[in-house]
């Protein structure tokens, strides 16, 4: 829609409100018309009605990077809020954490540039949000009801970068240092987010977490180091308590879980998605604290293409003793389960394992792993449709399903498996306490070999 100055200065500002530029506004894309396909999770996505078209919010950019945007972005939430748009179509550098769990029936357009804050990752680490879970926190929540959260990809903005270079660099010295995720949808139900580039989290990309109905799609992610600089985590959607989500139609490259499903997941479906170099579609890591029950079930995983990555479909879970892993990972004997989860048709190129399952998340003894079995079990599990080629690293192993007792694992099935390792071989893969009628492959027994992701 084509606004003049006069009008948007008549409908929408005064001039002097900070938190609303007073140039001539850019024109708003059209909200996309989004929906799960081909699958959904059963429940129809709530209805979003047209916003407001006179309440109309163009947050005022920063006017260099010492300019903290967060305050005018804090303001024009607050005016715009119950049935308006938001419009980020310039620069901005967020300096301060941003709580913006109050949303109601709103509209969010980011057409130009959202960044965060590298001058100080100490400042951070002491004032980002914090989650219990895993030691995670965040720069910025999102939540609420009927919120929409899109950009336009014709163009080459639509980004939101978390600048990650320095807080990679600095875990080289400091492993014990808290890094933000850039996004986490918390508390919202009813959200769509779509079109929107996100580039270089310190650590995750987005968590989903205490939410339902929140549709993703049509994202592209990339974490890139510069200098040879390992790049720590990056996982692209973690979904945490939260329930009836669709991704979908994206493409991640990073170095951590493409997707993952944290504790309490269910109802989720992932679909038609691209990941580079991840660590895998995961289910977990669940199990991690003790008297603690985690449940993680109905989830459909559908035309999937994993390339260079250290797994491909995956599923893992700590023992039912204490492992000490990593900094800030540490863990096991928790409760709960894996139930109902479906992997159909998945792709794989130059991935070390077409499938991972594990009992023994973390824990390199695996007679001490057998001696303290899982406490959350598996089962229900299909995977089926799996074509492509592992990687030399493994060769002729393509993979392992390993449980850590015969009654913690049942009624896991792989159908229609024809993934090849470069040997030209058989292709092998671990397998112990699962039933072998069941599955689609030559197993071997497992060798005593820790699970060395630096992940979650």
């Amino acid at each position: 829609m084509a606004w003049t100055r006069s009008i948007v200065a008549a409908l929408l500002v005064v001039s002097n409100t900070l938190a609303v530029q007073a140039e001539c506004p850019s024109r708003i894309p059209k909200r996309p018309e989004i929906k799960p396909w081909p699958y959904n999770t059963g429940t129809p996505m709530p209805h979003s009605p047209v916003r407001e078209t006179g309440r109309v919010c163009y947050v005022r950019e920063s006017k260099n990077k010492e300019d903290d945007a967060a305050p005018n972005i804090l303001q024009a939430f607050q005016q715009c809020n119950h049935g308006g748009t938001i419009v980020f179509d310039k620069t901005y550098w967020i300096a301060s954490p941003l709580d913006l769990t109050f949303l109601s029936h709103i509209d969010i357009v980011i057409t130009g540039e959202i960044h965060f804050d590298d001058s100080d990752v100490y400042y951070w680490n002491d004032n980002s949000f914090k989650y219990r879970f895993q030691n995670q926190s965040v720069f910025w929540k999102i939540g609420g009801e009927d919120i929409n959260i899109y950009g336009d990809l014709t163009n080459d903005k639509s980004l939101i970068d978390g600048h990650g270079q320095v807080y990679w660099e600095e875990i080289e010295t400091n492993r014990a240092l808290l890094r933000p995720m850039l996004l986490s949808l918390d508390g919202a139900h009813g959200l769509t987010m779509s079109n929107i580039r996100m580039r270089n989290p310190p650590h995750w990309f987005n968590i989903i977490a205490n939410s339902t109905d929140v549709l993703i799609s049509n994202m592209d992610l990339e974490a890139k180091s510069l200098n040879g600089v390992e790049i720590a985590n990056s996982d692209g959607w973690d979904t945490y308590r939260s329930s009836r989500v669709v991704i979908q139609d994206s493409v991640i490259f990073n170095t951590d879980d493409c997707v993952s499903f944290k504790p309490n997941s269910t109802d989720v479906v992932i679909q038609n998605l691209v990941c580079d170099g991840s660590h895998g579609i995961s289910v977990g890591s669940l199990g991690q604290y003790v008297n603690v029950t985690d449940i993680v079930e109905n989830l459909y995983v559908f035309n999937i293409s994993m390339s260079n990555a250290s797994d491909g479909a995956r599923i893992k879970v700590w023992p039912g003793a204490y492992t000490d892993f990593q900094e800030h990972l540490v863990g096991g004997g928790g409760l709960g389960w894996v139930r109902n989860v479906t992997y159909d048709t998945f792709y794989h190129h130059n991935n070390d394992r077409a499938i991972t399952i594990t009992q023994c998340y973390g824990q390199s003894n695996r007679t001490l792993c057998n001696e303290f079995p899982a406490n959350l079990t598996i089962e229900d599990i299909t995977m089926r449709n799996f074509w492509g080629q592992v990687s030399s690293k493994l060769d002729p192993q393509a993979g392992t399903l390993v449980c850590s007792a015969s009654d913690r694992c049942g009624n896991i099935r792989v159908e229609n498996l024809t993934v090849t390792v470069p040997s030209g071989k058989s292709p092998v893969y671990e397998c112990s306490h699962v039933d072998a009628a069941l599955l689609n492959m030559t197993c071997i027994e497992p060798t005593d070999e820790r699970d060395t992701e630096q992940g979650r």
